[in-house]
């Protein structure tokens, strides 16, 4: 697997690419065609810790994880066990579903999970959107406690949710 190392706020020293590449060099095992699979690491330094973000797109699927914590090194270690996870509940997925595998995993190697649970729709809710503005949205988002709302902007006559971002700021999804 290709690895493409890139920090912000943070210069990317040696012990910290080789570790990266030590880490995901295990995730070797779990692809077929591993020449092909390129892992993008995005490193970034905040006030409150060290964020690692590795996307590792697939010609079938997309793993993607993030981990935050004080430790770079501790970061590297959780997101791996984050991909592993990922890449063990897609393989029981996909033994549900068919036999025919066509995911680019060496499925042979993943031990399957036990406990896995079966996705289960808990809750089905339809809703009228109302035309607003997107500061009376993040308004009532904010009343009604949720992390997104949607609604119908009143400018474009379009369906938009707005959410509230992991660093706290908001975030806006508008449809076509």
């Amino acid at each position: 697997m290709k690895i493409t190392l890139r920090g912000k706020n943070i210069e990317i020293t040696d012990a910290i690419e080789e570790k990266v590449g030590e880490k995901l060099s295990k995730l070797d095992k779990y692809f077929i065609v591993s020449e092909n699979v390129e892992a993008k690491v995005l490193v970034r330094t905040y006030p409150y810790g060290q964020k690692i973000e590795v996307t590792i797109p697939t010609e079938y699927v997309l793993l993607r994880a993030e981990v935050v914590d004080q430790d770079l090194y501790n970061a590297i270690d959780l997101v791996i066990d984050k991909l592993e996870g990922q890449i063990r509940k897609y393989k029981t997925r996909l033994n549900r579903k068919s036999k025919d595998n066509k995911l680019a995993f060496n499925l042979a190697s993943i031990e399957p999970l036990d406990d896995e649970e079966e996705d289960v729709l808990v809750k089905t809710k339809t809703i009228t959107p109302k035309p607003m503005d997107m500061e009376e949205a993040i308004m009532q988002m904010e009343l009604i406690g949720h992390s997104f709302f949607v609604y119908r902007d009143t400018e474009t006559d379009a369906i938009s949710i707005v959410y509230r971002r992991n660093d706290g700021d908001y975030g806006l999804i508008e449809t076509e």
